[in-house]
């Protein structure tokens, strides 16, 4: 990955993490959002996922962070994500964002990314989609 403010096609970062439950405890805190399924394993081992899982948000704000990387500044104009797949906590998930074009030619300012985290014990996609920012 090289930070900076290149618009070319296949610009990209990368991150591994992986999240405790602690890290989806201190994020339903701070979100609201406390949905059993992501804070109460006790519940979760009862659902077919048999664990907790990550909030959506938590994903799309990591992947955020990686653009911020790639593009220092940039004003995300607008953002859509799908989640095909469950993040599971202690799993460890592959973060990444890669510079797809320019989707305006009128505005070359504007810059189009693809998203996707994968679970890196079984390369499935837990979570995709694309984002277009302004730099």
């Amino acid at each position: 990955m090289t930070p900076g403010s290149s618009r070319e096609t296949g610009t990209s970062a990368r991150l591994d993490k992986t999240f405790s439950q602690a890290d989806f405890d201190a994020f339903a805190r701070l979100s609201g959002d406390d949905n059993p399924i992501h804070c109460d394993p006790g519940f979760a081992a009862t659902t077919r996922f048999e664990r907790t899982v990550a909030h959506g948000a938590l994903l799309c704000a990591v992947l955020r962070r990686l653009v911020e990387e790639v593009y220092p500044g940039a004003r995300q104009l607008s953002q859509d994500s799908q989640y095909p797949a469950p993040s599971p906590v202690n799993e460890a998930l592959r973060f990444e964002v890669e510079t797809v074009g320019t989707p305006d030619p009128e505005n070359a300012r504007r810059v189009a990314l693809a998203l996707r985290v994968t679970r890196l014990c079984d390369g499935v996609v837990t979570c995709t989609g694309a984002t277009e920012i302004e730099i």
